[in-house]
Parts: structure tokens; C-alpha cells; sequence
């Protein structure tokens, strides 16, 4: 099964990454569960060092293979590596783990370990989670990862950038060199967050790949549970946003919402239909968080609400292009991957400027001095 409009990750119910209130047990994996109106689930070796794949093949428990989109990932070596406190494990491409000549072993033995944890026999997507500069540009690695899917262990290939927003000129060079083994992809996307990530769209396009589209919540805002004021726990993932974020987009959604309200949609499925206009966004991946507190809306209420999200409505070119205007965020954060802001040396996830990402740009019309660089603060961005 290919992947479908909506899509779980492992990400969502705060267990594995920090939004909200945890969930455990029986009420996680019923979340992760394909079925009522949900048919894909993505996961990642390395939330939990494993754990979410253990969780999630728990899930699985009984279901008909083919009934549900498998989605995996890998590329942190959790394995072997050491965890750098919160910036995670290494990529299985530090030149520290290992050379050039053992990428297609190390990708083998990620990928069977993962699909042993969750109890199935192969992915239907497998993405390269999180690459560095070298993830993104080594032929080695991608022959080690057409190498899994001629063993059969997944039927497609992706790319997944991350964990910040960015890696624009690293993700259409990667599409560019290895179209041939690439059906897939996964940005940043949603109507409070629509650069850098459109900024990609068209190279996709061109290159014939498919986009999951993450983060469509923006931080659980489009779920209408976040507003000004609202307290994050210490731990939360989201604090690491920009002061005033949250008043920011609860303005703007405000003016988002008469276009929910004229197609009868919530303002999450509003944040879906507006990624999903975006050729080539095929999947949307909202994050599902259950907020803290008495008076916040059940994860599961969200999930249904993800599950019975009616593709077939359609926002004009007007509509889309206004909710743009409302939602424009650009220039407002600094980027990872290739930026002209970089000096020194490459660092896992931020590196410079070299003669063949400046061409990319050029290709496709990209001013990194001007598209890729910080130059405005979130409150007073108005383009």
C-alpha cells in the first residue's frame, strides 16, 4: 500500500518526542492503530533507541499486513554511537562510526533490526531519516539503500530532512542525483509555516516524488487548544520556538478561520486541505498532542477528527493564496543544512555553501542570501 492522505507517527502522543502529556500503554498504541479512516503509520528507529517501534509493531498486533502503509526510517546509529544529550545520536554517516565502504551494511542491519521490533517482514517506505551533508550527497548511501529494497525489504525509498526546518538546497541536490532510487520525501509544511518548505515544491514536482507533509499543526495550534498564555511543561519539545509564537498564530488563526467555516472543516483539517493543494503534497502528518490540563481536548477526539478529513474538498487559488498571505512566516528562523550564514566547520545538521549547492540555487531560483537567512522577527513578519 502506497502512502495515504493522512498519516501517525510515533512522534505523536508525547511518549517518544516531548508535546504535551505522554500517553502509555494501551492508549498509545491504540493512537499508533491503523484503521477508522487512518491507513498509514510512520516510525523511527530511533525514538526510544527502538521503543516506538516496539510500541508501534504492538499496534500492529493481528491487523492484515496489507491492510495499512508501513512507513520506517533510519539513519541515527543508536547502535554504536553516542548520545550528544538533546541534539540525539550520531548519524550512521559520522566519519567517526565508520567509512564510506560499510553505509550499505550499517543500512541493512537498521532496517532488519527495525522491522524485527515491529514483527512484519518489510516497509512500504523506508526514509532516510535526518541524513547529514554526506546522507544527502554520497552515492554509497543510497546504494545502500536501493540495496534494502532489492532484498525486499521495503518497496519504496524517501528522504525525510530534519529535524528543523531548512535543508532546501541539500534535499532538491539529493532529489537531483538520486531521483532514480527516491519516490518519496517529508518537509515542514502548513499554512503558519509555509517557508522554506515551498520553496522545494516545484524541484519535487519535476523529479516525480511524492511529499508527506509533517508539523501541519504547528505545534498543536491548529488543533484550537493552544492559545495565549498557555503553559508548556518544561520538558515540552515546543519550547524551543520563538518567544510570542503562540500569539502570533492565534491572530492569524483568527483570520484563517471564516475558510474553515465556509467549508465546514476544523481549522486542522483547513491546515490539511491547504498542504494538500500543494503539488506534489500527497500525505499530510499532523502531529497528535494531548495538551495538559482539564479543559484540553482528548487526543483521541483529534485523531478522529484527522481520520474523517474529506480530501475532495477543494480551496480555490484564491482562498489558498490568501491563507498564504495571513500565514507568511518568511525569513523569520534560522535554517539547517546548506546556509550562507555558516562559518567553519560542517556540523551534523548545518554546514556552508559550496560551489555545487550554489548552483543548485541558481537552477532553481533560489537567493540563499536573501531566502535562506534570518532577517525578520516572527510578530513582525508581514510579507
Amino acid at each position: 500500500m502506497d502512502p495515504g492522505t493522512t498519516a501517525i507517527g510515533t512522534w505523536s502522543g508525547g511518549r517518544f518526542m516531548h508535546f504535551g502529556e505522554p500517553l502509555t500503554g494501551e492508549r498509545f498504541e491504540a493512537l499508533l492503530r491503523p484503521g477508522e479512516g487512518i491507513d498509514t503509520v510512520i516510525t523511527a528507529d530511533a525514538y526510544g533507541a527502538g521503543e516506538a517501534d516496539l510500541a508501534l509493531g504492538r499496534a500492529l498486533r493481528g491487523l492484515d499486513r496489507e491492510s495499512y502503509c508501513l512507513i520506517g526510517a533510519i539513519g541515527h546509529d543508536f547502535y554504536t554511537g553516542e548520545r550528544a544529550g538533546a541534539k540525539g545520536f550520531p548519524r550512521f554517516t559520522d566519519p567517526g562510526l565508520r567509512g564510506a565502504g560499510d553505509y550499505a551494511n550499517y543500512i541493512r542491519m537498521a532496517s532488519e533490526r527495525s522491522l524485527e521490533r515491529l514483527n512484519v517482514e518489510h516497509f512500504d517506505l523506508l526514509l532516510l531519516h535526518n541524513p547529514d551533508r554526506t546522507g544527502y550527497s554520497s552515492p554509497a548511501v543510497w546504494e545502500g539503500m536501493e540495496a534494502v529494497r532489492a532484498a525486499g525489504l521495503t518497496r519504496l525509498l524517501g528522504v525525510a530532512p530534519g529535524p528543523a526546518n531548512g535543508f532546501t538546497l541539500d534535499l532538491i541536490d539529493c532529489l537531483e542525483r538520486f531521483a532514480a532510487q527516491i519516490d518519496w520525501a517529508m518537509i515542514i509544511l502548513n499554512p503558519l509555516e509555509p517557508w522554506p518548505g515551498e520553496l522545494v515544491l516545484d524541484a519535487v514536482a519535476a523529479n516525480d516524488v511524492s511529499l508527506i507533509a509533517r508539523v501541519v499543526d504547528y505545534g498543536g495550534m491548529f488543533h484550537d487548544d493552544v492559545h495565549p498564555g498557555h503553559e508548556f511543561a518544561a520538558y515540552d519539545h515546543r519550547r524551543f520556538r520563538p518567544d510570542g509564537w503562540v500569539e502570533a498564530g492565534a491572530a492569524k488563526l483568527e483570520l484563517m478561520r471564516p475558510y474553515a467555516e465556509r467549508h465546514g472543516v476544523s481549522m486542522l483539517q483547513l491546515a490539511c486541505l491547504w498542504d494538500l493543494a500543494q503539488e506534489p503534497v500527497r500525505c499530510v502528518a499532523p502531529t497528535l498532542i494531548q495538551e495538559a490540563g482539564e479543559d484540553a481536548r482528548a487526543i483521541e477526539e483529534k485523531r478522529a477528527e484527522l481520520a474523517v478529513l474529506d480530501a475532495q474538498i477543494r480551496l480555490d487559488g484564491e482562498e489558498l493564496a490568501a491563507i498564504r498571505a495571513i500565514g507568511a512566516n518568511f525569513a523569520t528562523m534560522a535554517l539547517k543544512g546548506a546556509n550562507p550564514e555558516h562559518e567553519g566547520a560542517a556540523l551534523p545538521d548545518r554546514w556552508s555553501l559550496d560551489a555545487g549547492l550554489t548552483a543548485v540555487a541558481e537552477r532553481w531560483g533560489i537567493d540563499p542570501e536573501r531566502e535562506l537567512t534570518k532577517q525578520v522577527a516572527l510578530a513582525a513578519n508581514h510579507n
